[in-house]
């Protein structure tokens, strides 16, 4: 039993395909993300920002009277080179992808008791490519904290770090031609991601899965 999991951006894409799958392995996905899941429990947090952020794990977790777990699966992202990205939208994808994650990791810390946090990275938090420095710049740095969050709470509460290749998901909808993938095909599909989720949460205790890499066969970004 997975007990309450909490599952950003547990609305669509990935988080969606994590939340059906706690479900279906009897647990309760507690979601947030800015649109409302097609059901279960959630509350409506814009992750940018981190204090609302803050405050709607904890309003989750004093209703449902803790957590087991969070998975951190809302991410957002703005292509282009630095000299065409606005400001504004460069450092939003660092608020969601690496700031909203440690804000709700920060918050539900105390509300889990022996439990697990899994952050999702990306394929391209380990490898840099052109007219991606914004989201580059988050899933590294979204590397870089989870490996210091699990030495912090190493005994305590079980850490994994996720990296997805990409995925068929409608994270590329709106996109420009140039920036999305030529080949859908070669996308794996979200379930399998979540899957692999839910088997890092279900190791048995003081056993670690500590980083997973999970892609299609051929993604073009790994290794």
């Amino acid at each position: 039993m997975l007990g309450n999991v909490l599952v950003t951006g547990g609305a669509a894409g990935l988080g969606a395909a994590v939340a059906d799958a706690v479900r279906e392995h009897g647990g309760t996905p507690l979601v947030l993300d800015k649109s409302a899941p097609a059901h279960g429990e959630f509350e409506l947090v814009d992750l940018s920002d981190g204090r609302a952020a803050e405050a709607a794990v904890e309003t989750l977790a004093r209703r449902h009277g803790g957590l087991s777990a969070v998975v951190t699966a809302a991410g957002t992202d703005r292509c282009g080179t630095l000299a065409e990205v606005p400001a504004k939208e460069w450092e939003r994808v660092v608020q969601v992808n690496l700031f909203g994650t440690v804000a709700v990791i920060r918050a539900a810390l105390p509300h889990l008791d022996g439990g697990r946090v899994v952050t999702v990275g990306s394929t391209l938090g380990l490898r840099a490519v052109s007219d991606a420095t914004a989201y580059c710049a988050s899933k590294f740095g979204v590397v870089g904290f989870t490996r210091a969050l699990a030495a912090e709470t190493a005994g305590r509460i079980g850490v994994t770090l996720v990296v997805p290749g990409g995925m068929r998901t409608g994270f590329f909808d709106d996109r420009t031609e140039q920036y999305r993938p030529k080949d859908l095909s070669k996308l794996n599909p979200p379930d399998r991601v979540a899957a692999a989720i839910v088997f890092a949460l279900t190791q048995p205790p003081e056993c670690e899965v500590r980083e997973l890499v999970i892609a299609h066969a051929e993604e073009p970004s790994w290794p």
